[in-house]
């Protein structure tokens, strides 16, 4: 029987997943600090807390893999505990505390309190927006709203998630303030769905409420919306975008399909012809808009001739950014009761075949950015090249500007002008004009001044 190490606790918080995994794990350290405890993300501790997602099958192999691998490290002496929490945990902890008992305790998404009190620390109320940021310095997602209320067929989210739940906008603008306070320039607002924002406080879909009030937050640059929903969207939202500088022109809007009966048995609220009347209203509302979409082939009953509908769609529509999943049968959802009736051959090759027209669509916008100048934020440096994005651009999702760092000097979390000078499908070539100071140093000088 092996002893436990005798150095320092040091927790290490491994996150799988999406950005809302991230936020939860920023404010699960967040905690821990405060509670003045040594904690880490993604580096080496005797002490492993596992954030887990449940959503598809390839992110529930992913996360079981993982824990795998750290309960065999737990075997090995070479860490001391392991804790796992997260979507998968949420939805599946009777079966993973049967099928691997060797990790120490298993939490669910709502259980915080008992997580932080299983690690040896309280769970404090007053920390509003306190959280240790994971992500580059410039940018920090900001999580509007837990949960939803969407009836989704494939969609096990309510099931790991809960019902929607708006914070105050109060509550928000606070975690904005300190956030900017700390360096963060772009603000990335994430919900389940961020078009209910406001229904289950202040009676009525507030989204364009909120954006007033985080624009007056000094030091933002940029705010980014991501996972709007189609149905019901509240259009002054787009009046804001248009109006306010700081609003991205940008939206991620997941409409997963075009085909009338498909979109009735996804339950998803709308048809076709609705849906093109809000893509065409969103481009004439804010013009030169960017809108980024994901779709999902292989539902069940989907067929050939509605993949060919799919298809012209995509091609007609030229979205600037758009991402395509397989359908994944999920327990529990409403669509499990259907047949999966689509092969796994079939639904690879389709979601190929859309990618490859995105590929294209994506090449020829870019082509006609060359010669033009775009502010960028510098996320990092990578080799030989400063890597950053344009306001139509969300990180590791999206188009990235790279700058040669042999020639060019940037900073990264500084803003610049640049000019483009050469363009692939997903990457841009750009030379720097002249870089803009940060908005805090700014705001320095105007106050030294005074």
């Amino acid at each position: 029987m092996r002893t436990k190490s005798l150095k320092k606790n040091k927790i290490n918080v491994v996150t799988l997943g999406c950005s809302k995994n991230v936020y939860d794990s920023e404010v699960l350290m967040g905690q821990l600090k405060a509670n003045e405890m040594d904690v880490a993300h993604e580096e080496e501790g005797n002490i492993v807390v596992i954030n887990t997602c449940g959503f598809i099958d390839n992110a529930k192999e992913e996360s079981v893999n993982t824990i795998l691998e750290y309960v065999k490290q737990k075997e090995e002496g070479e860490v001391d505990k392991v804790f796992v929490t997260g979507c998968l945990s949420e939805r599946y902890k009777p079966d993973l505390q049967k099928e691997i008992p060797d990790v120490d305790q298993y939490f669910g998404t709502t259980e915080l309190p008992g997580l932080l009190k299983a690690l040896g620390a309280d769970y404090k109320h007053e920390l509003i927006g306190e959280r240790i940021t994971t992500t580059p310095k410039n940018y920090a997602y900001l999580k509007i709203a837990e949960g939803c209320d969407r009836p989704c067929s494939f969609c096990a989210i309510p099931l790991m998630r809960g019902k929607h739940k708006s914070k105050s906008i109060e509550h928000l603008v606070i975690e904005a303030k300190k956030l900017a306070a700390n360096g963060v320039t772009e603000l990335i607002l994430i919900a389940q769905d961020l078009t209910y924002y406001g229904l289950d406080l202040y009676k009525k879909r507030n989204l364009a409420e909120l954006l007033e009030n985080l624009v007056q937050v000094e030091g933002i640059e940029w705010i980014r919306l991501h996972y709007a929903f189609p149905s019901g969207f509240p259009v002054d939202v787009l009046d804001v975008m248009n109006r306010e500088p700081k609003v991205c022109n940008y939206i991620d809007i997941p409409l997963q399909h075009i085909a009338d009966h498909i979109l009735k048995s996804m339950r998803r609220g709308t048809t076709m012809e609705k849906t093109n009347a809000l893509l065409e209203r969103f481009r004439e509302s804010v013009p030169g808009m960017t809108i980024r979409t994901t779709l999902i082939v292989g539902y069940p009953g989907e067929t050939e001739e509605d993949f060919q509908l799919m298809k012209q769609w995509v091609k007609d529509q030229r979205f600037e950014r758009l991402g395509c999943f397989t359908y994944s049968h999920e327990e529990n959802t409403h669509a499990f009761n259907l047949e999966d009736d689509v092969p796994e051959e079939v639904k690879m090759d389709r979601a190929n075949q859309i990618m490859e027209i995105q590929s294209q669509i994506s090449w020829e916008l870019n082509q006609q950015k060359i010669g033009k100048e775009f502010k960028i934020v510098v996320d990092r440096k990578e080799g030989n090249y400063f890597i950053g994005r344009t306001e139509f651009d969300s990180p590791d999702v999206d188009n990235e500007v790279l700058v040669d760092a042999t020639k060019f000097y940037l900073k990264t979390g500084d803003y610049a002008m640049v000019t483009i000078t050469e363009a692939e499908d997903f990457d841009l070539y750009a030379e720097p004009l002249v870089a803009l100071e940060r908005p805090q140093a700014l705001h320095a000088k105007r106050a030294t001044k005074k």
